[in-house]
């Protein structure tokens, strides 16, 4: 399973404008130019994340775009959903859908919406303002993250 190039590129773009959060609104070509991102990529980004309510934008003078609520209370989800779409790794459990030749005898149809919720809790565990923190130090011996004791 894979992101979308879409979705892998509005996290991107959402961890750059997070890096204004307490200071000047930035713009969509600001945040092309730090990603190094197309504008035309970061403009279409731009208008699904402000329509999700991820970013916020101001027209006139002082305008702009800011994360429209603080970085710790978005969550992957929330940016991939913006542009995916709900979280579904099979098409045969969106509503509506009935093109599988196998729907009425699937017995692991019923099981996709647990994984799918699955899949969507850990995602939804991962905020914003964790990918603007340095990556933990990776153990070289196991490749195993090492956390911190404080």
């Amino acid at each position: 399973m894979r992101l979308s190039s879409m979705a892998d590129y509005a996290v991107v773009v959402m961890v750059a404008a997070s890096r204004h959060c307490g200071g000047t609104r930035t713009s969509a070509a600001c945040l092309a130019a730090e990603t190094s991102l197309p504008a035309p990529t970061v403009q279409k980004l731009v208008s699904r994340l402000v329509g999700a309510g991820l970013l916020a934008s101001t027209r006139g003078a002082g305008g702009g775009l800011k994360l429209a609520r603080p970085a710790a209370a978005i969550s992957l989800v929330d940016i991939i959903e913006a542009v995916e779409g709900p979280i579904a790794l099979t098409p045969c459990v969106e509503a509506g859908r009935h093109d599988c030749g196998m729907e009425s005898g699937c017995s692991v149809r019923p099981h996709w919406p647990v994984v799918n919720a699955a899949l969507r809790g850990a995602l939804a565990g991962v905020k914003l303002a964790q990918l603007l923190a340095p990556p933990a130090p990776k153990d070289a011996a196991n490749g195993m993250m090492m956390e911190s004791v404080a």
